[in-house]
């Protein structure tokens, strides 16, 4: 292996993030976005990846929106608790896309990409809740991802989450599911293990 391969290397110039959402519903356009969180994606001295550190917020539901009672029963988000400690929308993208874009210059890359389990719900929330906020500087790229759902069904025949983490040897805390952060980084574990069990091409040759 090269001395001089990196991440950007390895996916060309994108650095992965991973990131997962909890909701008030399905509907990116008309449903709350509570909780946001991402896990960096950093590049280890052998030539693999690993996660790093965790980013996490708990977000207040914006002005209107809609808040199913089935989402909230499933992720036990209660919106309206005192000791949530939640911030706006805008402030909660403003701060982890400033970290994501630090992330993305310290690897020489060009562009964040998101990584998800079924990625493009989450890469839907985020993109809907940037337009509302207004945002302009989103460091992930608007459409593309890598969908752990796909990676999982690929690696070990499995695409229901805590089933691929199970077949991927680690462990599965039913306490702590949906939470954003506890599932960013269950995804985090599973992503870079499919990513280090495989080598690219043009490495090989």
């Amino acid at each position: 292996m090269s001395e001089t391969f990196s991440i950007a290397d390895r996916f060309r110039g994108f650095l992965p993030i991973v990131v997962d959402v909890e909701t008030g519903g399905f509907n990116c356009k008309t449903d709350a976005l509570l909780e946001i969180a991402a896990v960096l994606i950093e590049w280890q001295e052998d030539g693999t990846i690993a996660p790093g550190e965790t980013l996490r917020y708990h977000v207040k539901p914006f002005k209107g929106a809609n808040l199913e009672p089935a989402s909230l029963a499933i992720n036990g988000i209660d919106p309206d608790h005192p000791l949530r400690l939640a911030v706006d929308e805008k402030e909660a993208l403003q701060n982890l896309f400033r970290q994501v874009r630090q992330a993305v210059r310290e690897a020489s890359c060009s562009r964040a990409i998101l990584v998800g389990h079924n990625s493009a719900f989450d890469l839907g929330f985020v993109n809907a809740a940037t337009q509302r906020s207004a945002i302009k500087r989103n460091p992930f790229h608007p459409f593309s991802s890598f969908d752990t759902a796909t990676l999982c069904g690929v690696a070990y025949g499995q695409t229901v989450l805590a089933r691929a983490v199970a077949a991927a040897g680690f462990e599965w805390d039913t306490e702590l599911a949906h939470s954003a952060a506890y599932d960013a980084e269950v995804t985090a574990d599973i992503f870079c293990d499919v990513v280090n069990r495989f080598k690219p091409i043009f490495q090989s040759v």
